[in-house]
This record gives structure tokens, sequence and C-alpha cells, in this order.
């Protein structure tokens, strides 16, 4: 899929999807909205396509979040079920990475914690300065955000619109890796590579126990957790096989 302003490209095991709006430092209209849920459904179809990277173009911002200056262009997209930025009210059945170079602000920060794992640039800088202007958090960031820093930082960041940079970002856990400018996409898709590599079904089935066992009493989540070990049994056999054998002995083979 490609369009001016929203690119759906694979590279290798990964799916990039680009909001291409420099111009407007990748804030993304109602248009656009549509294009990045496009790209969401494509990649979930998309078989080959193993973990999805999403990132903006022209260096200088990943997103700036919902494009003020077009604001009508959303009045139909407030009870979309994806979301008011396209796909930000569902979940990816698959691992999702942002890679970040330059501003992530507003609508933009959501979209970043919508992705399981986050990779910036240095002197990336991220928060919620629609604050200042009444602009509410509408695709996931009052509740996403929490559960990735806590409570305390959450509230800080939500309830004063201050700008973080990617250091302190990196501290608080809003950033999985902080790497140098210009490299964001490079890293994302070499963990992309990584994660592919892995056997997918007990990957995949770790991924959503932990996501949806969030919240839960700790008895339900264990029991969420135990519900999919029948269904994975055979590649742990296969693994500890493997393991047995001298494969991945040593940290070989883990991390990215």
């Amino acid at each position: 899929m490609s369009t001016d302003e929203v690119r759906y490209e694979r590279i290798g095991a990964a799916a990039v999807l680009t909001i291409d709006r420099p111009a407007r430092r990748n804030a993304v209209d109602g248009p656009t909205a549509v294009r990045l849920k496009e790209g969401y459904e494509a990649f979930v179809t998309d078989q080959e396509a193993r973990v999805l990277i999403l990132t903006g173009a022209g260096g200088i911002s990943f997103c700036a979040g919902a494009d003020l200056k077009a604001i009508e262009t959303f009045a139909t997209r407030q009870e979309d079920p994806g979301g008011p930025l396209g796909f930000t009210r569902l979940t990816a059945p698959k691992p999702t990475i942002a890679a970040i170079e330059g501003w992530c602000l507003a609508g933009g920060l959501e979209l970043a914690l919508w992705c399981d794992l986050r990779i910036a640039s240095e002197g990336s800088k991220l928060g919620f300065p629609e604050r200042r202007w009444g602009v509410p958090l509408v695709d996931g960031g009052t509740q996403r955000l929490p559960r990735i820093v806590g409570q305390g930082r959450a509230l800080d960041l939500i309830l004063t619109g201050r700008i973080v940079e990617s250091g302190e970002a990196h501290a608080m856990g809003l950033l999985t890796e902080v790497v140098a400018p210009g490299s964001a996409l490079t890293r994302a898709l070499a963990f992309a590579e990584a994660l592919a590599a892995f056997p997918q079904d007990t990957m995949l089935a770790d991924r959503a126990a932990a996501i949806e066992g969030l919240g839960l009493p700790l008895a339900e989540g264990l029991a969420l957790e135990a519900e999919g070990g029948p269904a994975v049994f055979a590649t742990a056999v296969e693994g500890a096989g493997r393991f047995a054998s001298g494969s991945g002995r040593g940290g070989a083979g883990a991390g990215v």
C-alpha cells in the first residue's frame, strides 16, 4: 500500500508504516488516519510480516499528533472503532515497534505508546503539549502511559504537558532504547528481524498473556497464562530438545 502521505512497505520480516507529511511535522489529519488504519489492516493480513514498525518521514518528527489546522477532518472519526488516529483502539496480533526521530508529541506520543517497543534517537522530545490548548487525550494515552511508566510518572506528563527528552524518557521506561540520530529505523529493523527469528507461536502466546493479563488479579492472570500452554507445548518440547543438544547455550541467539 502506498499513498502520498502514508507508505506501507515490507523490509525483510518487517512491515514499515511511514507517516510522510514532514511539512506538517507528520501530524495526522482525517484522511491520513484512514490510510494509517488501512496500513494496519494490511499488516494484520500480511502473513509474512512478523513485526510492524511505525515511523515518520523526514528525520525531524515522528508525529506531532492530530493536525489541529485540519481538525474539521476528524468530525466523523471520534466514534470510529479504530480510534481518531486510525488504529489506536485496536490491539495488534503481532509485535509493534515505534522508530522515533525528533518530535513525538500529543497523538503522536499516543501512537508510540500503542507500540510494544519504542526506539528513539538522541535528542528526541516526547510529551503531551495539547494540555495547554485544552485538547484531550483520546487515542489511548491516559490508559497506556500509566501501564508503561507507572501512575505517578504518567500523571506528571499528562497533567503538566511538559516535554521530556530521550534520556529522561528512557530512564522512566518510556523508551526501550536510545540510539544515535538517524538510526532509529535501522535499529527497529534489527529488532524486527530478531523477533522474527524466534519460534512465533510461543512468542505470540507470551505476548498475548502479558497484554491481556495486565490488571487482572494474580490468580486470574496465572490462569490466563496457563490456558496458552497446551497449544504451544509441541514447540516447547522441540526447543528443549535443541537446548539439550547444545543449541543456544551460553546466551547464543538471545537478545537483539
